[in-house]
């Protein structure tokens, strides 16, 4: 049986799984906004060569890690400085998403892969093309960096 996937379908599937992992990386829903359009446009012209839904969603989620690393690594990203978005969040799970952010980027991927996601370390080794224990590494420094903002010992992480 011959597996296929409508843009729109794969959009109302999967956006809201691309967005929070292009917010986990970039820091920005406003970047993100443009890097959700831009996966999606990219994911039009590949769709053809997807053969199941798994490897639609290790698809996706690999042209939304290639589209954050362009953004972040540009040029313009670096010289412009965010807008403050004043938030009162009196939420506790806004001081994890928070620290969460802090973290160095490809803490933050592991850390959204692994927790948000549910992918094993093999899986999320794939998905990035690094090695499992690559992963554990960084999975390990990324809860040791959590821990230490979380309890208040260090403003940045």
């Amino acid at each position: 049986m011959e597996y296929k996937i409508s843009a729109t379908e794969a959009f109302k599937r999967y956006s809201d799984m691309v967005y929070r992992l292009a917010v986990a990386r970039v820091k920005n829903k406003y970047d993100a906004d443009d890097i959700l359009q831009e996966v999606f446009l990219r994911f039009i012209k590949q769709k053809d060569k997807v053969n199941n839904e798994e490897h639609t969603k290790a698809l996706l989620i690999r042209i939304t890690i290639n589209c954050s690393k362009s953004m972040v690594s540009s040029s313009w990203f670096k010289k412009t400085e965010p807008l403050s978005e004043n938030l009162s969040v009196s939420d506790p799970s806004f001081d994890t998403l928070d620290a969460v952010l802090r973290l160095p980027q490809k803490y933050r991927t592991v850390i959204h892969l692994h927790y948000y996601m549910g992918y094993s370390v093999d899986e999320i080794a794939k998905i990035l093309k690094s090695k499992p224990s690559t992963v554990k590494s960084q999975l390990h420094r990324a809860r040791q960096k959590l821990k230490i903002a979380l309890e208040g010992d260090e403003v940045n992480v």
